[in-house]
C-alpha cells in the first residue's frame, strides 16, 4: 500500500437492481466457480485499512463474508451513488476506495496509483473510456454528495465532473473488464492478473 497519513476505507458496490442480469445479484453471479463478491474482496482488502460492502438484498449473506455491510439510506434503489453516499457516512474520516462487485480483475495497486493523484477526488481512465466507479473521494465530499442526490443527480460520471475529480491513466483495459451481463459472465472473459 502507498504511503499515507490518513485512513482508506474499502467500498464494494453491490447494492444494485441487476437490471442487465435480469434481476440478479451480481455479488453472488458464479465466475470461474466463485462468486464475484470474493474476487472483489480478495483483490481489495490488501489495499485499504478497512472494507464495507454496499448491499440492499441478501444482507446476511453478505454479512458472513466477515465485513461490514451498508445499504441505502434512499428509497427506490436510485444507484450507485447512494452506495458511496451510504460508504462515505460510514468511512472513517480520510479516503474511501470505491470498486464495483463485477470486475474481479481490477488492478492490485488501483489505491496507491490514485493517491498519487494527491487529490480529494480521482477514478480510473484506461485508453478506450473512463471508469468512474473505480474511484477514491475523501469523506469531507459527503456533504456535495449529498447534496448532489437531493438535487435529482444520480450519474456518478456526472458528479464526478462536477467536483472537478481527476482522472489516473490505466494502461491495462482487460483489468476493469465489468461481468455485468450474461454474455460476458459466460464468454469467458479473463480479466488480467497483472501486479502492476
Amino acid at each position: 500500500m502507498a504511503e499515507r497519513n490518513t485512513p482508506l476505507t474499502g467500498l464494494i458496490l453491490a447494492g444494485g437492481a441487476g437490471s442487465r442480469m435480469g434481476g440478479a445479484d451480481k455479488g453472488w453471479l458464479l465466475w470461474k466457480n466463485r462468486p464475484l463478491i470474493e474476487y472483489a474482496l480478495e483483490r481489495l482488502s490488501p489495499q485499504v485499512d478497512r472494507v464495507l460492502i454496499s448491499a440492499n438484498r441478501n444482507l446476511e449473506r453478505y454479512r458472513n463474508l466477515g465485513v461490514e455491510v451498508l445499504t441505502d439510506h434512499r428509497p427506490d434503489l436510485p444507484g450507485p451513488l447512494a452506495g458511496i453516499e451510504a460508504g462515505l457516512l460510514a468511512a472513517q474520516p480520510g479516503y474511501l476506495l470505491v470498486v464495483p462487485c463485477d470486475a474481479p480483475g481490477f488492478p492490485l495497486d488501483l489505491a496507491a496509483r490514485l493517491l498519487r493523484a494527491n487529490a480529494s477526488a480521482a477514478f480510473a481512465r484506461t485508453p478506450e473510456r473512463t471508469q468512474p466507479l473505480f474511484a477514491l473521494l475523501h469523506t469531507d465530499l459527503l456533504a456535495d454528495l449529498q447534496n448532489a442526490l437531493d438535487h435529482g443527480e444520480r450519474r456518478v460520471h456526472a458528479w464526478l465532473g462536477n467536483i472537478g475529480a481527476l482522472t489516473v491513466d490505466f494502461d491495462d483495459s482487460a483489468a476493469f473488464v465489468n461481468l455485468n451481463t450474461p454474455q460476458s459472465l459466460n464468454a469467458g472473459i479473463h480479466p488480467s492478473r497483472r501486479r502492476e
